[in-house]
């Protein structure tokens, strides 16, 4: 079937039940507000496709838990923190959510988290990345199945945290890259950071920020290395024009969504860790995404489709516990300390904060002619238990 049909199809299946029957309550009725739309729409797009791939796996098609009908109602933040948040409560109070997934951007989450704890009914966030959003900013009924910043850090830390390795960073400047190089600093304990790089989130031209960069590590002998975190538009391995070999600098960065891949292409040998690539993890639940997805797309699943299927398999795996029940006073005693496959393998929320601890994927970049991207090769793979993730919230 093609792409748009299925997605089409999916989409009114899970919607196309009568007022009358909610009315007796015999629909779960779950929000999702992401960036449909916006800077971050490649990964939202992708998200929305897992979450409905993963639906309809974890429900065996039926897109039903406890004899309800699973209902989808979709908002579009637009990467706008008043706008998701608005969306949010209108999806709480007129559209009758009992729960909501999302969003893409850190920075219309941390507008989100309020709302649901206004409204007391749970939030899982997916696949929004800032530490703060189970951190200091985080409430009870904030649940989160995306990796958070500090997984992210400490995996990476594993790859480049070695003696006489000197690293500068460049990041957005805004709470996933702010969050993300906070949590990069406290995981390097042997390498030393010698600069911080922030640049707007909607830069295209790198130069100024690169040669900053360059300035700070071209006459530091040893090992020398610039850690990327970006998301959405701009490239900023557009810094390696600037002949980083010349004065010896390297440059390493974690995973990303495939069309971003290519740029990584050109840098073979380049370590990282990453959070998923569809070639990865072994397991059956990994196996039918990508079966299924080559079968409905012609393509593989991507990053954030991986993170929209966990995020169902989690919902889905809570309200069957409650019998379909999707009151925060049922769902949030069963999702505290509850494991549940995904494509990744096994997560398991962590009591004190909601956050879903996870593998993650030590990589080194092959530039194989039969892919448009590089390839992350597996160097290994980075267990829950052997990464310390700190538990940042206040309550």
């Amino acid at each position: 079937m093609h792409r748009r049909t299925w997605v089409a199809a999916a989409i009114a299946a899970a919607t196309l039940a009568s007022p009358a029957v909610w009315a007796q309550g015999k629909e779960i009725r779950i929000a999702h507000v992401y960036s449909r739309t916006g800077p971050l729409e490649a990964y939202g797009k992708q998200t929305q496709t897992g979450l409905m791939m993963g639906l309809d796996y974890a429900t065996g098609g039926t897109m039903m838990v406890g004899g309800k009908k699973i209902v989808l109602i979709e908002k579009d933040d637009q990467g706008k923190p008043d706008l998701g948040k608005s969306l949010l409560a209108t999806a709480y109070s007129d559209d009758k959510a009992d729960v909501a997934i999302g969003p893409t951007s850190s920075g219309v989450a941390l507008a989100l988290l309020p709302v649901a704890e206004e409204y007391k009914k749970v939030l899982l966030v997916e696949p929004a990345v800032a530490d703060s959003i189970t951190g200091d900013k985080w409430n009870k009924y904030i649940f989160r199945t995306g990796r958070n910043s500090s997984q992210d850090a400490i995996s990476n830390a594993v790859a480049l945290d070695k003696p006489g390795v000197t690293i500068a960073t460049l990041a957005q400047d805004y709470a996933f890259g702010r969050d993300g190089v906070k949590a990069f600093k406290e995981s390097i304990k042997t390498a030393k950071i010698v600069h911080e790089e922030y640049l707007p989130a909607t830069t295209t031209d790198f130069t100024a920020g690169a040669q900053r960069l360059i300035d700070k590590l071209k006459d530091i002998p040893g090992r020398k290395v610039i850690w990327i975190v970006w998301a959405g538009a701009g490239n900023p391995f557009k810094i390696a024009d600037l002949d980083l070999k010349r004065h010896g600098i390297e440059i390493a960065t974690g995973g990303n969504i495939l069309p971003a891949m290519a740029a990584y292409k050109q840098f073979p040998g380049m370590e990282g860790a990453t959070y998923y690539y569809f070639g990865i993890p072994k397991n059956p639940v990994n196996e039918a995404l990508v079966a299924n997805h080559y079968k409905q797309f012609k393509t593989p699943p991507d990053f954030f489709t991986a993170g929209g299927f966990s995020s169902a398999m989690a919902i889905v795996t809570a309200l069957k516990k409650t019998n379909g029940d999707a009151t925060a006073a049922k769902l949030i005693p069963a999702m505290e300390g509850m494991s549940f496959d995904t494509p990744k393998g096994k997560m398991t929320f962590r009591k004190q904060d909601h956050q879903a601890m996870q593998s993650m994927y030590h990589f080194k970049v092959k530039a194989d002619p039969a892919f448009a991207w590089g390839v992350p090769e597996l160097v290994r793979e980075i267990k829950p238990e052997e990464m310390n993730v700190p538990i940042r919230n206040k309550r």
